[in-house]
This record gives structure tokens, sequence and C-alpha cells, in this order.
């Protein structure tokens, strides 16, 4: 029996683990701030709905493209340079914004600065704590994730006060020097460089095994898991994104509307908590699937139930339901390809789901627009779920069905 080989996982994966949930809680303020910031905006330049989340759409984009970049840099240079980098850029976003002459240049200044700057906080943070771990890698990848839903739960309440009390363009000031004073001195603890995989290791044997395990090309498997990833968070995105105005238009205030959003991702931090051990458990495609059902049903629940308490019930109960899904994606590319490529292939897999956040956004404000209600915009996103659900379980299949086969060749050969 070979001798077992020594675990990449020490204390200080879980100290760089905690550093970098609290960078992410920090640096996704960009998920968040324009999404509280959408009625202020919205009458400050007097646009319709839809036209009003361009800016959230832009910068959402900008975290999508971000993550990607960011994510291949820290394949080749670690993840603190590009880390660094991106801090500085949305700090400087945040207090160019605050000085938009329009809705145009605010939306496009966004997503060139925060979109893009705040991407280093997320998708790659993600990639980067899944290198560190291996016995607990799950979990460890669970909790990575944790940040941008504790930047939920922590920032509208406070973005929310301060608009009400000097309005959004100071407010933006005030994210962008407090983040900058904040995320480049935290950022240091991750200066130590990815440990280095060596052809004996698991690790470095997972090349090539996308083949093996799914029987698909990687591209192919890669844009499968792209366009789910698309599919759930154009359903994700309707209630996360337009909750502080669905409670507006329901004559509730933006401010419970900002509470609602922060105990959905509270709900979602503890969903992780929960979902971190089932990915240890099950693995990264039954995690998505599960997850992926238990959020289509949470969706449906906003149809019949609008008043204010059964608000806060249904918004926990979304929370808790969609926490397992963003984390699957990263488990479930760790499971099928080499560590080599975490950064690019994690980020890219993640990042693309910000293009859902962004589409179902836009969709939602638009659908609004022609509607009146969001009604319609909750059986589209309804709609998207399902296609997510389909194709997470076609590829559960294909990876289970050398085994259901190879179980049945066995039991003819024993017969």
């Amino acid at each position: 029996m070979p001798p077992e080989l020594p675990s990449i996982e020490t204390s200080y994966s879980w100290t760089r683990l905690v550093v970098s949930i609290t960078l992410s809680t920090l640096g996704c303020v960009g998920m968040w701030s324009l999404v509280v910031a959408l009625p202020a905006v919205q009458a400050d330049f007097n646009a319709p709905r839809a036209d009003a989340t361009l800016p959230y759409t832009l910068t959402t984009i900008g975290f999508m493209i971000g993550g990607i970049i960011v994510g291949r840099l820290a394949d080749r240079f670690g993840i603190l340079p590009p880390l660094a980098g991106g801090t500085i850029l949305m700090s400087l976003g945040y207090v160019l914004t605050a000085s938009a002459p329009s809705l145009l240049v605010f939306a496009v200044v966004s997503g060139v600065t925060i979109g893009l700057g705040g991407a280093a906080s997320f998708a790659p943070l993600v990639a980067d704590a899944s290198l560190w771990f291996d016995r607990h890698r799950g979990l460890a990848i669970s909790l990575a994730t944790v940040g941008s839903s504790l930047a939920g739960v922590v920032w509208p309440p406070i973005i929310q006060h301060f608009i009400a009390a000097v309005g959004w363009r100071q407010t933006h000031i005030g994210i962008g020097l407090f983040c900058l004073a904040t995320m480049l001195p935290l950022s240091l603890v991750l200066l130590r460089r990815r440990p280095v995989f060596h052809k004996a290791t698991p690790e470095a044997a997972s090349t090539g095994s996308t083949h093996q395990a799914i029987g698909l090309a990687p591209s192919v498997t890669q844009s499968l898991l792209g366009f789910a990833g698309l599919c759930c968070c154009v359903a994700m995105s309707m209630p996360q994104v337009h909750l502080v105005a669905y409670c507006g238009d329901l004559g509730y205030g933006p401010a419970r509307g900002a509470e609602m959003l922060a105990v959905m991702l509270g709900f979602g931090v503890a969903s992780r908590l929960i979902f971190g051990w089932v990915l240890n458990f099950i693995g990264g495609l039954p995690t998505l699937l599960v997850g992926s059902a238990m959020q289509a049903i949470a969706l449906a629940l906003y149809l019949p139930f609008n008043g204010l308490v059964s608000l806060y019930v249904v918004s926990a109960i979304f929370g808790l339901a969609q926490g397992g899904i963003v984390p699957s994606y990263a488990v479930i590319i760790r499971e099928l390809f080499p560590a080599q490529e975490a950064g690019l292939r994690v980020s890219l897999a993640i990042s693309v789901t910000l293009a859902g956040m962004a589409l179902g956004g836009w969709l939602a404000g638009a659908i609004y627009d022609w509607t009146g209600s969001y009604a319609a915009a909750l059986v589209n996103g309804i709609a998207w779920n399902i296609m997510n659900m389909a194709i997470a379980a076609w590829l559960l299949h294909r990876r289970t069905l050398p085994r259901r086969l190879a179980a049945s060749r066995q039991q003819i050969l024993s017969a």
C-alpha cells in the first residue's frame, strides 16, 4: 500500500481563508452598493427603472471580465499583485462616480473601475483558497464565497443609512476611501505563493481527467458549466437586484427592502456553511442540482406572497436555498481540472455567473417597465432556473454513467 501523501492544509491555510473572506466582504461592496442606491440614482437622473439598473449591469459585467483577467494573472504571479491593483482601481472608481454628470457616465465609470477593480475580491480569491486545501476543500471553497454574501449583509444597511443622511454621491466617496485604507494592508497576508504541486500528487494527476470523468472535452465542459451559471444567476438576480425597489413600489420603503436584502444574504451565509459540508459529502454536481431546485421553489414563493412579514420570510428562504449554487461551480472545476489551471478556470466559471446577474437584473427591470409589475419577471427567472437544473442533471448523468455501466457489467459477469 503506497504511503499517504502529506496534506497541503496548514494553520496558515485557515488564516489565509479568514483574510480572504474579510477582503471579499469589503471588496464585493460593488455588488450591493448600486442595488441599494438604485432608487436614489433613478430619482437623481430622472431615469426609467431599466435604465437605472444600467450601472449595476455594467459593474457586474466588469466583475465578470475582471475576474477572468485577475484569475489568469493570479495563475502566473500569485493573487497579491492583481488584488492590490484591483483595490486601488475600485476605490478610485467610487470617488470618480461621485461627480458623474449623467447616468451614462456614472454607469460606464462604475463598470470600468468598480467592476473591473472589485472583481479581484470575488472569484480569484475563491480560486486561490481552493489551492490551499485538500481534505476540506469543499468546505473551504464554500466559505471563501461567503464574503460576497457577507458584503450583502453588512453593506446595504450602512449604505442606506448614509444615502439617507448625506446622499449617494458622498456615500460613494466614503466607500472608496474606507476600502482603500482597509484592504491594502490586509492583502499583504496573501503574499505567500500557492503550494507547488509535484507530479506524484493527486493535484497534478488530475490533468486531463475531464475526458475520463465526464466524457467531454474540457472546453465543452467549461462552456456547459458557464451556461448553467448564467441561467441560475439570471434567476438569482431578480430578487437580489430589485428587492429594494420592489419594496418601494409596495409602499414599504427602500429601508425595509435593504433590511430584507440583508436578511436574505445573512441566511445565504448560513446556507454557505451548510452547503460546504454537503459539498464535501456528495460533491459538486449533486449539490448544484439540489441547490438549483431549492432556488426555483424559493423564487416561486415571491409570486403569491407580498405582505411585509411574508416578504421577510420568503427572502430568508431564498437565501437558504441559493447559498450552495455558486460554490458548487468551483468544486466541480477542481474535481474535473488540474490545480495549475484553477485560477483561470474557477474565475471563469464563477465570473460567468455574474453575467447572469447582469442580464437578469436588466431583464427584470425591462420586464417591469413593459408590464408594470414584477410577476412576469419572476416567471422569467423560474424558466432560466429550470434550464440550469436540466444542464446539472445531464452532466451528473454523464459523470455517473461509467460507474453504473461498470456495476451492470460486474453483475452480468458474476451471474
